[in-house]
């Protein structure tokens, strides 16, 4: 599949525009700076990019890669294991009651 081959739907990118092909997202990865270039979810995109464009990869594949890296979900939070969750403390079991 050629780097012209353009996505079903076209990205919008955070700082307004758009990308529309293999090629503009590959562009697009090798504009950013070092160190955003070499993070995990870039480097991921870039892989799949080139699996879809080279090898015959699935295209969806690298939208997806391309979505994941322009928006990242957030860090997750997680709560302290010391405090008990309410739902062990709301229903005794049939052996207790």
């Amino acid at each position: 599949m050629p780097w012209s081959t353009p996505f079903a739907h076209p990205m919008d990118l955070p700082e307004g525009g758009q990308i529309a092909t293999l090629e503009q997202a590959g562009a697009y990865i090798t504009k950013l700076q070092r160190q955003t270039h070499d993070s995990p979810p870039w480097q991921n995109a870039m892989h799949v990019l080139i699996q879809a464009a080279d090898h015959g990869g699935p295209i969806e594949f690298a939208r997806l890669g391309m979505l994941q890296a322009l928006f990242p979900k957030g860090t997750p939070v997680y709560h302290s294991v010391d405090k008990d969750p309410k739902w062990r403390n709301r229903s005794k079991l049939v052996r207790d009651r």
